[in-house]
């Protein structure tokens, strides 16, 4: 008895988490950057930075860093003899001014990064891995919201409304991109909006 109590409370948690991934709808004027169900429109990028591997259809990356689950991107923890540090890019790239909205979750300790067109957003388990260890309003180990906007070359950042970097300088174009470093990090809703 004790175990189907224990089957059906999963099962419940389940469904709740799918209908809540579900009923997320985007601002006006924003796109998703990930559908919720596989890694269509992201890959890997070789040396020279150009589209190298695409994982299109698929649920997880050719390696296994990466993977996707109903409405949450979620970048798993290095697994010994394999490559540690690895970066997730968007097929697509970003020429244009813009607004990205993405939640994040991380595990104690972890550490990952959000590439803006090229230069990398350290995206970590703040208080404990830093950078920005005087954050008042981060959630340790809970959903989280980070905010780019992106004007004329320089990036706006914020966790939560709080500043991690108020001018950081980029590149005319590039991708987005998630680091996979230590620990698991998930993402969600991660979408963009151009601006003028």
């Amino acid at each position: 008895m004790k175990n189907q109590l224990l089957t059906i409370t999963a099962a419940f948690a389940l469904l709740a988490t799918a209908a809540f991934a579900d009923d997320f709808k985007n601002e006006p004027g924003f796109k998703s950057l990930y559908n919720g169900k596989d890694l269509s429109g992201w890959g890997y990028r070789d040396n020279a930075f150009k589209p190298s591997e695409t994982f299109d259809a698929k649920a997880e990356a050719s390696d296994g860093r990466y993977s996707a689950k109903p409405g949450i991107l979620t970048v798993n923890p290095h697994v010994e003899g394999k490559a540690r540090f690895r970066q997730l890019y968007t097929v697509q790239e970003f020429p244009k001014n813009f607004h990205l909205k993405l939640e994040f979750r991380a595990a104690v300790n972890a550490d990952s990064g959000i590439y803006v067109r090229k230069p990398q957003l350290q995206c970590r388990d703040y208080l404990v891995a830093g950078p920005y260890k005087e954050l008042k309003k981060y959630k340790a180990q809970d959903w989280n919201e980070i905010e780019v906007i992106v004007k004329d070359g320089v990036a706006r950042c914020t966790c939560n409304g709080e500043v991690l970097e108020a001018a950081l300088k980029l590149p005319d174009t590039g991708p987005i991109g998630l680091e996979a470093d230590r620990g698991t990090m998930e993402y969600r809703r991660i979408r963009i909006k151009e601006l003028k």
